[in-house]
């Protein structure tokens, strides 16, 4: 397997765009040396790079093409609107219906506002909460990962530059399924609390009654509630985490496989919240989102054709058994080589990751690099270990044997120096500060 075209194309890429990637899961700093750089097309489950190679991908497209990759019955969707025009002077009638859609999908909420990446919709939730409560601070989740990258969660990480400094003080964490932790935000900030942002399950799921606490105590200190359903959204249920729980958050940000794939994303919520981002004179209207392409049809398109295919089809029965088969086989894999303080494979099924820790035990980047590097050798590219609905048993079946493959070599990297089984430096993490 030769990467000779990537390289070419990683040092163009690195001349034109800062990072080389619009997104920084995709950047290099991400991948060992050894790896695709850039993918020219994909198809179900499979991708092709560049050079020619052929990959089973398990990250699904960082988490958003849940059906698959140039899956037909969202590519025709797209096609028939394409052909009508992309975008005008006034609304189109598939606004509406995306938005019915949607809001089928989602019971708990009543509006919703569509835009283009799950930033804009997490951002437009926060300033409606400040500007509906009159107050400043917001309590974010600390274990989960990602937010935004504006300047309220950005502030937060080690990545602040070009954020005033007083930013930081009106963002404060708490922990996942500590509701201690949480309480303490409020006590610290008496009457300022504007929202509680989290992802109602992650890796983890959340502990019962850690939810239900959490909407206690919005309620109880006048909050906000604002669930992240960018990746729980049409994972765990079509109506997100807040359908498998049962917990209503006032605000919701969906996106990722809402549309498999496509650049949609939404805010929605309760109608009295909603409201104030319309054209009501009182009370004031709140400047929420206006994007010119927020709406785009072929987007929305593809965003009807998922959600009515997840309507008449198992989805996301399909991806819990193909993710648990996915999981039983690498646990059984990791137990042959005797690995299980050193690779652990976590996450709901439909939603798996992987942990690498070194012969201390230690969360390793060095020992991921490996991993990453491995599996790429053997044809599979998984940054995650998340399935898409185009993932047959033949698939899963093949990715068990090339990860049954790497742990080999994982195994030999542990009791040796590991640093001789890398080709490269290993990536490092990043940003993240508390």
């Amino acid at each position: 397997m030769r990467f000779d075209l990537s390289k070419s194309w990683r040092d163009r890429a690195a001349a034109v765009i800062p990072g080389g990637a619009h997104a920084q899961a995709k950047a290099d700093s991400e991948y060992p040396q050894f790896s695709p750089g850039f993918i020219v097309r994909g198809e179900g489950c499979r991708v092709w790079d560049l050079d020619g190679n052929e990959f089973i991908e398990f990250s699904s497209g960082n988490r958003s093409v849940s059906l698959g990759h140039a899956f037909p019955p969202i590519v025709d969707a797209v096609i028939a609107e394409l052909a009508k025009g992309v975008n005008f002077t006034r609304p189109m009638p598939i606004e509406v219906i995306a938005a019915e859609e949607l809001l089928d999908a989602v019971p708990m909420s009543d509006m919703v506002k569509f835009c283009k990446n799950g930033s804009d919709a997490t951002s437009a939730a926060v300033r409606l909460a400040r500007a509906a409560t009159g107050r400043d601070v917001i309590a974010y989740c600390q274990d989960h990962p990602f937010f935004s990258f504006d300047d309220w969660f950005v502030t937060t990480t080690s990545l602040c530059r070009g954020i005033p400094a007083e930013v930081n003080r009106w963002s404060r964490p708490f922990r996942f399924n500590d509701i201690a932790s949480l309480n303490q935000v409020f006590t610290d900030h008496p009457g300022d609390v504007a929202a509680v942002i989290l992802e109602p399950a992650r890796h983890d799921e959340p502990q019962p009654g850690f939810l239900d606490q959490v909407r206690d105590l919005c309620d109880r200190h006048g909050a906000v509630l604002i669930f992240d359903e960018l990746i729980t959204g049409f994972r765990w249920h079509r109506g997100g985490g807040q359908s498998v729980y049962g917990v209503r958050p006032d605000l919701s940000c969906w996106g990722k496989c809402m549309a498999n794939g496509f650049s949609v994303s939404a805010l929605s919520g309760t109608r009295d919240l909603m409201r104030l981002g319309g054209t009501a004179d009182s009370p004031p209207k709140v400047f929420l989102l206006s994007t010119t392409h927020g709406a785009e049809p072929h987007a929305l398109a593809a965003a009807i054709a998922t959600m009515r295919f997840y309507r008449e089809h198992p989805v996301i029965e399909t991806l819990t058994e193909q993710g648990q088969r996915l999981r039983d086989g690498c646990d059984a894999a990791i137990r042959s080589h005797g690995l299980e303080r050193h690779v652990e494979i976590i996450g709901r099924p439909c939603c798996l990751s992987y942990i690498t820790r070194d012969a201390a035990g230690e969360p390793s980047p060095l020992m991921r690099a490996i991993f990453l590097q491995e599996t790429i050798r053997r044809g599979i590219l998984a940054s995650s270990l998340v399935v898409n609905y185009s993932h047959r048993d033949a698939d899963i079946d093949a990715a068990i044997d090339a990860i049954d493959g790497t742990l080999a070599v994982y195994r030999q990297a542990i009791d040796s120096d590991p640093s001789r089984f890398l080709i490269g430096a290993p990536p490092q993490p990043i940003y993240r500060r508390s």
